[in-house]
């Protein structure tokens, strides 16, 4: 059989295993900083958890699990003939794959809320997985970084949720800019133009300004029925100025007669004009009146995060989600978050080579092998270097001294030891420097610090 790796999914050797971790080290580092507390949930949920969250296409995403046994007796021969996908679907299966970390979360605070202190700020670090068409920066099996708080409505936690991104991707030296809007925006946008029962179909078209422009998005708008006076109502969202102030200044005008409208506006100015009292850089914050990610679930603020100098989709992204634990019978517990999304962090780092030396796992010290009674001797000095934390291994064959060298280069080793007859004769220790080339003898007491 030849091997092969199912599609959408990837090995990783030692140097990227410890490159994912440098960046999860960083992004934890700053999770605990800000007051967040790790979390775990199981890799599948009930499929009845996971269901009706995440959108139409979000459930089709969904990897299920087959229930285990006979279940192909156990499917109804009708709806099997009818090709009754959903009722075939129940009868096979009942658990699946998490799509994501919000839902589990949101599913373990409705199931604990009378054990929590809230506002509950949670961290959590785990694979998830979406049966999605594999391309650059997009596979089935993935790590998310995710931070949410529940039980707070203040605004002052968008305000944190903000420095949190900004933090840590200056920490991994990546030039970021966060993306942002608010769902009550979007929705009094759809009434200003009197098409509020199309809500989604005006925000899935004006999503895509960017990749269609202008012409594409009015002429997607009218393919699904939006009337022409509806859209030149809206023609002021073709011309955003840079100012995201200037814009939102704009935006109270136009929603004069939209409560919810207004009440975006607000929220979102608030957490602007308080990120920029930090000390934020403008440069840093957009106003992306186009931002339509999660509607199916937001209800406030929307966080897209985007790496400047790297052609490449959202490295995070985020937002308010104040019904989530409604659908499982806990009202009243609002909640915020954001994600970071690691491998398309990695992907950046990569291409722009930021992962700094020390990111990548490699053996100090390897000691060559001559045999006879410098063996035990070695096998001595090599546990004195671990016990002071640091890397030393033995060659274990006897072989000829240059395919000890290939070996210490292949796997990226910094010196060569060499501890011969002389050497423990007279206390000392050679080694070679692989990098620089150089050589040396030093005594025992200096070589072990």
């Amino acid at each position: 059989m030849k091997p092969s790796l199912a599609k959408g999914t990837r090995d990783f050797t030692a140097q990227e295993v410890s490159r994912r971790k440098y960046i999860i080290n960083i992004l934890q580092n700053n999770f605990e900083l800000f007051g967040f507390q790790p979390l775990e949930t199981p890799s599948f949920e009930n499929l009845s958890t996971l269901t009706g969250k995440y959108g139409e296409e979000g459930d089709r995403l969904i990897f299920k699990i087959l229930n285990s046994g006979e279940y192909a007796s156990k499917v109804n021969q009708e709806d099997w003939d009818n090709k009754n996908h959903q009722k075939l679907i129940s009868q096979i299966s009942d658990k699946a794959l998490r799509y994501d970390l919000t839902v589990p979360f949101a599913r373990f605070v409705a199931m604990n809320h009378g054990k929590l202190t809230f506002p509950y700020k949670r961290y959590q670090i785990q694979p998830v997985w979406r049966a999605d068409r594999p391309q650059k920066g997009r596979f089935r099996e993935f790590y998310q970084c995710d931070a949410d708080v529940v039980g707070s409505e203040s605004l002052l936690q968008e305000v944190d949720l903000v420095q949190l991104y900004l933090k840590s991707f200056s920490d991994l030296k990546i030039p970021v800019t966060i993306h942002m809007n608010n769902r009550k925006i979007l929705s009094g946008l759809a009434e200003y133009a009197g098409i509020t029962d199309k809500l989604i179909e005006f925000t899935v078209a004006l999503d895509k300004l960017d990749k269609i422009g202008k012409e594409g998005v009015v002429k997607e708008l009218l393919e699904r029925e939006i009337s022409q006076e509806s859209i030149d109502k809206l023609e002021f969202l073709f011309n955003q100025s840079d100012d995201a102030l200037e814009n939102l200044l704009q935006l109270k005008e136009k929603f004069a007669d939209s409560e919810i409208g207004l009440k975006g506006v607000e929220e979102l100015e608030f957490v602007l004009t308080q990120s920029l009292n930090l000390g934020v850089d403008m440069q840093n914050l957009v106003f992306n009146i186009t931002l339509a990610r999660g509607l199916d679930y937001y209800t406030g603020a929307i966080f897209e995060v985007k790496a400047d100098e790297v052609a490449m989709g959202s490295i995070g992204g985020g937002g308010r989600y104040d019904n989530l634990t409604e659908v499982f019978g806990v009202k009243n517990i609002p909640g915020i978050g954001i994600s970071f999304g690691l491998d398309r962090v990695y992907l950046v780092m990569e291409e722009l080579n930021l992962f700094p030396e020390e990111a990548s796992t490699q053996v100090e010290y390897l000691f060559a092998n001559f045999g006879g009674e410098g063996t035990l001797e070695a096998l001595k000095l090599i546990m004195q270097l671990r016990e002071k934390g640091i890397s030393a291994e033995f060659y274990p064959e006897n072989s000829k001294l240059n395919k000890q060298f290939t070996y210490a280069e292949k796997k990226g080793i910094k010196n060569l030891v060499f501890l011969g007859e002389e050497e423990i004769k007279n206390g000392t220790v050679t080694f070679k420097d692989l990098t620089a080339g150089e050589q040396k003898t030093v005594s025992l007491e200096e070589f072990l610090g």
